[in-house]
C-alpha cells in the first residue's frame, strides 16, 4: 500500500477522504504542500471537534451565579485601598532580575485602516508617524535601560504577514533592540468546515481552506515555536501580553506585574487589566465572577438586564471592560498546552468561504455564509488559573486602539488620545497646556517612549513652561 493510499484510509475513517480527490492533478510540489497541511491536522480529535463545534451550535448561557469581578482600584483614584508603591517595587524587582518578557500578538493586517501591510507597520504616532512596532520596541528598550536589564520581545505573526514583518523589523534595525532578543513565530491555523457535512473545505484542489486559530491560539504557539523554552533559558518567569493595535499599552508595567506575581489573591498565573465601560452596551468583554473564578463574558453574551444593572451610586455593576492586556506565567502557559484538561474551547463563526466543490472540482464563490471557522480566545484561559486578578487602569492612559480608519477606535481617535495623555503627563509636571473651550488640547503633542513611558518619567526631563495654542510638540 502506498503512503497516499494509507493516508486515504486514515482520512476515510474520519470522513475527510475528499481531501485527496484531486491528487492526480497536482504537481509534486503541490502534493507535498497538501500532505504537509493534512499532517498538521490532529485526525484523531477531528470527529469530536466537528460534532461539538461544526455541526453543533450550542448558544451561550450566562451562569446563574454570575457576579461582577473584584478589581484592584486604579491608583489614580487617590485611595485605591492597597499599597501601590509596595507592589510597584516588587514589579521593578522582577524586571531588574530579567524575569519579564513582552509578547505581542501581531498577526493582523492593516486592511481596515486602508493600509496594505502588517498592522504593526502602520504609522500611528500623532507627530512623527512612528509605526506601532516602533512604539513598542522603544518602550521595551527604554524600560530595559531603566532597569539595567534585557527584556526579550516575542511577536506572533501570521502566515499572511510573517515575512513582511520580519523584513520591516530588519530594515529598521529592530528599532534599537538587539535582534538576538527579538523572536518572531507564526500563529497556528485551523481548517475551515462545511457546517452540513462536517467536511474540511478545499480552497484549491491542492490547498486546504484555513483560518487563523484566534488570539487564544497564541498560547499554543508560544510553546510550539520554542518561545517558552527560550524564555526559561533566559530566566523569564512572566509574560506581558499585549495586542498590536493599542499604542497606549504599557508594555512593562511594574505595578501590574507586582500585583500579578505577588498579590495575596493572585496565583501569579494569569492577570488582566480593565477600564470602566463608557456605557452599558459598549462592545467590550466584561470581567465577571462565576463559581469562584474570574472570567470574561463577551458583550454579546451578557444579558441586557445584567449589563444595565447599576449600584446605589448609579454606577454599572458589570463595569470592568477588557482591553486585552494580560500578564501570565510561563509555567501556566506550558501547563495549558501539556494537559488536555486545560484545553481552551473553540468559538464558532459562520462565514462566506470561497472553496472548490470536492465532487466536481469547480470553484464556488458563495453568496451567503457557507463555512465554519473555529478560533480560540485568550481570555478563556482566565478561569483555568487557580486565582486570577483584575487591575483597573485609566482609559486615556492605556487604551487608544487603532482598529478603524475613522470613527470609534480609529487612527483619528487614537491620535487625539495620544495628545490628551501627553498633555496630562505635562500638566502633572507643572507645564501649562493650552486647551479649547470644550476641554480638548489645543495642540498636537507626542512624547517618545524613549523620553517617558509614564508621567513620572517626565519629572526629570527638560520641559517647556507651557504648550502654546495650535503648536505641534515632540518630546
Amino acid at each position: 500500500m502506498t503512503a497516499t493510499a494509507a493516508l486515504r484510509d486514515q482520512l476515510a475513517a474520519v470522513g475527510q477522504e475528499h481531501l485527496l480527490n484531486f491528487v492526480s492533478e497536482l504537481s509534486e510540489e503541490q502534493l507535498g504542500a497538501l500532505l504537509a497541511q493534512i499532517d498538521a491536522i490532529d485526525l484523531d480529535s477531528l470527529p469530536g471537534l466537528i460534532e461539538t463545534y461544526v455541526r453543533g451550535d450550542t448558544p451561550f448561557t450566562a451562569p446563574a451565579d454570575l457576579e461582577p469581578a473584584r478589581c484592584y482600584a486604579s491608583p489614580a483614584s487617590g485611595d485605591p485601598g492597597w499599597d501601590v508603591e509596595a507592589f510597584k517595587a516588587r514589579g521593578e524587582q522582577l524586571i531588574r532580575e530579567g524575569k519579564v518578557a513582552v509578547f505581542t500578538v501581531a498577526g493582523g493586517q492593516g486592511t481596515r485602516l486602508g493600509y496594505d501591510g502588517p498592522k504593526g507597520c502602520y504609522p500611528t504616532a500623532c507627530v512623527t508617524g512612528k509605526p506601532l512596532f516602533q512604539l513598542f520596541a522603544e518602550q521595551i528598550r527604554a524600560e530595559g535601560e531603566r532597569a539595567g536589564t534585557t527584556i526579550p520581545w516575542y511577536l506572533m505573526t501570521s502566515p499572511l504577514n510573517h515575512d513582511a514583518t520580519a523584513a520591516f523589523l530588519k530594515e529598521h534595525g529592530y528599532f534599537g533592540l538587539d535582534p538576538e532578543n527579538v523572536m518572531l513565530f507564526n500563529q497556528g491555523v485551523m481548517p475551515s468546515f462545511d457546517p452540513e457535512t462536517g467536511r474540511i473545505l478545499l480552497a484549491e484542489k491542492g490547498l486546504i481552506a484555513t483560518n487563523p486559530d484566534g488570539h487564544g491560539g497564541s498560547l499554543k504557539a508560544l510553546v510550539a515555536s520554542g518561545a517558552t523554552d527560550d524564555m526559561k533559558a533566559r530566566g523569564v518567569e512572566h509574560i506581558a501580553y499585549i495586542q498590536v493595535d493599542n499604542p497606549h499599552t504599557r508594555c512593562v508595567d511594574p505595578v501590574f506585574l507586582g500585583l500579578h506575581a505577588h498579590a495575596a489573591d493572585s496565583s501569579g498565573e494569569f492577570s488582566s487589566k480593565m477600564v470602566p465601560k463608557v456605557s452599558w452596551d459598549e462592545k467590550v468583554g466584561v470581567f465577571c465572577q462565576s463559581s469562584g473564578r474570574t472570567c470574561v463574558i463577551e458583550y454579546s453574551d451578557l444579558p441586557d438586564e445584567l449589563a444595565r444593572q447599576t449600584d446605589d451610586a448609579g454606577t454599572l455593576r458589570f463595569n470592568a471592560g477588557s482591553i486585552a492586556i494580560h500578564a501570565m506565567s510561563v509555567a501556566f502557559v506550558e501547563k495549558l498546552e501539556s494537559d488536555a484538561a486545560f484545553a481552551l474551547p473553540f468559538h464558532r463563526a459562520v462565514k462566506k468561504i470561497p472553496h472548490v466543490n470536492p465532487d466536481t472540482g469547480k470553484h464556488v464563490e458563495p453568496e451567503a455564509p457557507n463555512g465554519v471557522k473555529l478560533e480560540r480566545f485568550v481570555f478563556d484561559a482566565i478561569p483555568l488559573a487557580e486565582s486570577s486578578i483584575v487591575y483597573e487602569t485609566d482609559r486615556v492612559e492605556e487604551f487608544a486602539p487603532v482598529k478603524n480608519a475613522t470613527g470609534v477606535d480609529s487612527i483619528e481617535s487614537s491620535r487625539a488620545l495620544q495628545t490628551e495623555r501627553a498633555a496630562r503627563w505635562l500638566e502633572a509636571c507643572g507645564v501649562s497646556v493650552a486647551r479649547k473651550a470644550d476641554g480638548s488640547v489645543d495642540a498636537i503633542i507626542e512624547v517618545s517612549p524613549l523620553t517617558a513611558t509614564c508621567a513620572e518619567h517626565l519629572k526629570d526631563a527638560d520641559l517647556p513652561e507651557s504648550i502654546e495654542p495650535g503648536s505641534t510638540v515632540l518630546l
